[in-house]
């Protein structure tokens, strides 16, 4: 089995060379959708991709109310200590069992929130691992970047469901009580990250 290893840097080039990507509306599968807020807000938008579920991982973001969308709330905050995690079940059955149309997730940028819940249904109804579930999601949309907490949530879900890790935190990056908030991910761009492989 391999178990990646992973040290995010981060770079203001990179992050202006992504604005766009992060703006934009990320196709998942051919019914699952991830962006920013801003796409929630085009209601045309929502309609042209038959958009029939909103889950809103903001904590002040105002839901939409167009006629024939739910909006499901996930009012969680975007730093490591924020449980995420206790709504990995909820939203990944709701996204699965959304039969009407399509479903778009997003947070505030659709860089840490959203693309965490997307690759906790890849998991639970894809049977994905979360190695695959992130170079899914990120292949798509690149700007991805879930906060060290929120990994942390990812990992445990994993094991949750599969018994067992395939990527794991550097020991220098381990979240601790003490620990500033640290962004990491595994990147196959050389700008955005270094990464090492192990058996």
């Amino acid at each position: 089995m391999h178990v990646t290893s992973f040290v995010y840097h981060e770079t203001e080039e990179a992050e202006a060379k992504e604005g766009p990507v992060v703006m934009s509306v990320s196709q998942i599968t051919p019914t699952l959708f991830l962006s920013s807020a801003d796409a929630a807000q085009n209601q045309a938008l929502v309609s042209r991709k038959g958009i029939t579920l909103i889950v809103n991982a903001t904590l002040t973001q105002l839901s939409p109310s167009y006629r024939g969308v739910q909006c499901l709330r996930v009012p969680v905050s975007d730093l490591p200590h924020a449980p995420l995690g206790d709504h990995f079940e909820r939203v990944a059955k709701r996204i699965h069992n959304n039969r009407t149309g399509s479903t778009l997730v997003h947070c505030a940028a659709g860089m840490s929130r959203s693309p965490s819940l997307v690759m906790a249904y890849l998991m639970r109804y894809k049977g994905t691992t979360l190695r695959e579930a992130h170079r899914w999601v990120q292949e798509s949309r690149p700007c991805i970047r879930p906060n060290s907490g929120f990994w942390q949530q990812l990992l445990r879900y994993e094991k949750t469901l599969y018994g067992k890790n395939t990527v794991t935190v550097a020991p220098s990056l381990e979240l601790n009580s003490g620990d500033p908030p640290i962004n990491f991910s595994l990147y196959r761009s050389p700008r955005r990250a270094k990464y090492s492989m192990y058996r």
